[in-house]
């Protein structure tokens, strides 16, 4: 794999024995200076202990480091929980040298278990000391819990003649219904923006990739999206031009991201882009294709390759959405299956099962009602979801 890097930053990931299979579980980023930090948490009432002093530390708007754990949560521990992570960011000040103020901490996996914090502080030293510019890998592979593969992404972009990188690192495989991000992502980048800025651009990027992928309709406790912001590039962000071309680059990056983690969902076999258009309005639209995309009985067609447009209509028609059921055309990727109120007979249905045995494919409705438009990407229900989430604490 190609090394990815962004200026200013390093990265880690080491194993801490908080998994009991050996794998990474423990990650760290560090940025070489002070950085401007915006984050946007889960919207789950029952809120993760680090999200909690997240969501306290990112009103100053600078960090300088996050550390960051896989295989238990620290959610639903009380006091502990919360003393835990604090400690966590102890543990880094202390072995970088920087206010604990400046370290934010994220956790993933099992709710409800007292984190191993000893584990941990003894791990921070070795973690702190393996830290390097092309890190972004090890720490991916720390943040994994049902995950198969690391997700990654960098890009580059331009703005008045000056390169800017995005980089960033993310998982999920289940439990995904973001609702206000991802699972975990954590995005660094080198030009100089205010964090209120910073918080809204991030959110924008969610709203077009994180928040248009279902897995199973699950939200977290835990999901935090967090974007650091450097300023070594020297491009700064001052004028509308100016964000409109970070944006685009930092769209980029989110969509690769949560695509990937689509691709990865658990026990998923299949990718499916679900497009609504024609609808009154984008958010009609939206209503409509995620509802598909949520539809227990529409994945488990996907994965038996069956094409069941009435399930498709029927998720469509329950969308709490007006429209003509009589002008809908429903079509898998260019093979249309039904029109002017009716199934277009056994052709067109062998054409779309085709269509399904890929791994990758796209169900567009066109309700010819306006202009709307919105599109969701999920994935199949495959037997293996079911293993993977029976046996997920044992």
């Amino acid at each position: 794999m190609e090394k990815i890097v962004c200026p200013g930053f390093q990265a880690a990931g080491i194993a801490a024995g908080i998994k009991n299979d050996g794998k990474r579980d423990l990650g760290l980023i560090f940025s070489n200076t002070p950085s401007k930090v915006g984050a946007i948490f889960t919207k789950n009432k029952i809120q993760a202990a680090p999200v909690i002093l997240d969501r306290e530390r990112v009103q100053s708007g600078l960090s300088q480091a996050i550390i960051v754990n896989s295989g238990n949560a620290n959610c639903c521990n009380g006091k502990r929980g919360a003393v835990d992570a604090r400690a966590m960011s102890a543990f880094v000040s202390t072995n970088l040298d920087i206010p604990e103020e400046m370290v934010l901490v994220a956790s993933t996996g099992v709710i409800g278990q007292p984190l191993p914090i000893e584990k941990i502080q003894s791990s921070v030293p070795e973690l702190a000391g393996l830290l390097k510019d092309d890190g972004f890998l090890d720490l991916a592979l720390s943040i994994m819990t049902t995950d198969t593969m690391p997700k990654l992404v960098s890009r580059q972009g331009h703005i008045n003649g000056k390169t800017f990188t995005v980089t960033a690192v993310a998982k999920g495989a289940g439990m995904i219904q973001p609702d206000m991000a991802t699972m975990l992502c954590f995005i660094c980048t080198d030009i100089d923006a205010k964090p209120e800025y910073l918080s809204y651009a991030l959110w924008v990027a969610s709203e077009r990739s994180f928040n248009r992928i279902s897995i199973d309709g699950d939200t977290s406790t835990n999901d935090t999206a967090i974007i650091l912001a450097n300023g070594l590039s020297g491009v700064v962000i001052e004028n509308s031009v100016h964000k409109a071309s970070f944006q685009r680059v930092l769209d980029d990056v989110c969509l690769a991201l949560a695509r990937m983690i689509v691709q990865d969902g658990e026990g998923a076999t299949k990718l499916v882009e679900i497009i609504v258009k024609g609808a009154v309005s984008d958010e009609d639209a939206y209503a409509i294709a995620g509802k598909i995309g949520n539809s227990n009985l529409v994945k488990t067609a996907f994965f038996g390759e069956d094409a069941n447009w009435g399930r498709i209509l029927a998720a469509a028609g329950s969308a709490g959405v007006s429209f003509e059921p009589d002008n809908i055309d429903i079509f898998f990727d260019d093979v249309q299956m039904f029109g002017k109120g009716r199934g277009l007979g056994l052709t067109a249905e062998k054409k779309a099962t085709q269509v399904m045995k890929k791994p990758e494919y796209t169900i567009t409705l066109d309700l010819k009602s306006g202009e709307g438009h919105a599109f969701v990407y999920t994935c199949d229900f495959s037997l293996d979801y079911v293993r993977i989430n029976a046996d997920y604490r044992s």
